[in-house]
C-alpha cells in the first residue's frame, strides 16, 4: 500500500485520466448529436475538460520540483504526467478540427472512431488505477498490453475510415478535412499507447 505522500502521484494520475475520459465521452456526445451552429459552445465545454487536465499536470510538476523522494523515478513520473495530458489535448484537438473546417456533418466512421477513443481512455484510467501496485505488475502489465491492442485496432479502423472518405464526400475540401480529422483521431489513440508504454517502462525499471 502506498504511503499518503506517494498516493498523491497515483491519485493525480487517475484524476487526470478521468479528465481524458470525460473529454472523450463528450466528443462522442458531440459527434453523435452534431449541431454545426453549436460548435463554439461544444468547444468551450471541451476546453474546460482540457483545462482541468492541465491543472493536474501543473500540480504534478510542482510536487515533483519540491519532492525529495518519489515512489518512482522523477523523470518517469514527469513523462507519464505529460503523456496523460497529451491524451486530453488530443481529444480537444479533434473537436477543434470541426470548428476550423466548418464541418457541416459527421460521417458514421467518425462517431465509431470517437467511441473507440473513449474506450481507450477508459482502459488507460483502469490501468492507472493499478499503477500503485507496480512492484507486483501482473495485472498492470496485462492492462498495458490490452491498451496497446486497442490502439492497434484504432490503427486498423483509421485505414478503413480514411479509405471510405472519397466514397462519402464529393467536395475535395471536405475529403481533405475528413482525412485530417481522422489523422488527429489516430494521433489521440497513439497518445493513449504512449501512456501504456510509459507504464511498461516503470514496471521494467522497478521489478
Amino acid at each position: 500500500m502506498a504511503s499518503k505522500a506517494d498516493r498523491f502521484y497515483f491519485e493525480t494520475f487517475i484524476a487526470a485520466a478521468e479528465d481524458s475520459c470525460r473529454a472523450a465521452n463528450f466528443l462522442v456526445e458531440c459527434l453523435t448529436h452534431y449541431e454545426p451552429e453549436a460548435i463554439g459552445v461544444m468547444l468551450q465545454k471541451m476546453h474546460d475538460y482540457e483545462h482541468a487536465a492541465d491543472k493536474k499536470k501543473h500540480e504534478m510538476s510542482t510536487a515533483l520540483a519540491k519532492a525529495f523522494v518519489t515512489p518512482i523515478d522523477r523523470e518517469d513520473l514527469a513523462e507519464l504526467s505529460q503523456n496523460i495530458d497529451e491524451v486530453t489535448d488530443g481529444v480537444e484537438e479533434i473537436l477543434q478540427r470541426f470548428y476550423v473546417h466548418r464541418m457541416p456533418r459527421v460521417l458514421p466512421h467518425a462517431v465509431e472512431f470517437a467511441e473507440k477513443l473513449a474506450g481507450c481512455c477508459a482502459m488507460m484510467r483502469d490501468m492507472l488505477k493499478e499503477l500503485e501496485n507496480f512492484k507486483k505488475p501482473e495485472k498492470l502489465l496485462k492492462l498495458s498490453v490490452d491498451l496497446n491492442q486497442a490502439e492497434e485496432e484504432c490503427d486498423r479502423f483509421y485505414l478503413e475510415a480514411a479509405r471510405a472518405v472519397p466514397s462519402q464526400c464529393s467536395e475535395i475540401l471536405e475529403i481533405i478535412a475528413w482525412r485530417e480529422i481522422y489523422d488527429y483521431m489516430e494521433d489521440c489513440a497513439d497518445a493513449c499507447e504512449h501512456v501504456a508504454d510509459s507504464v511498461a517502462t516503470v514496471v521494467m525499471k522497478n521489478t
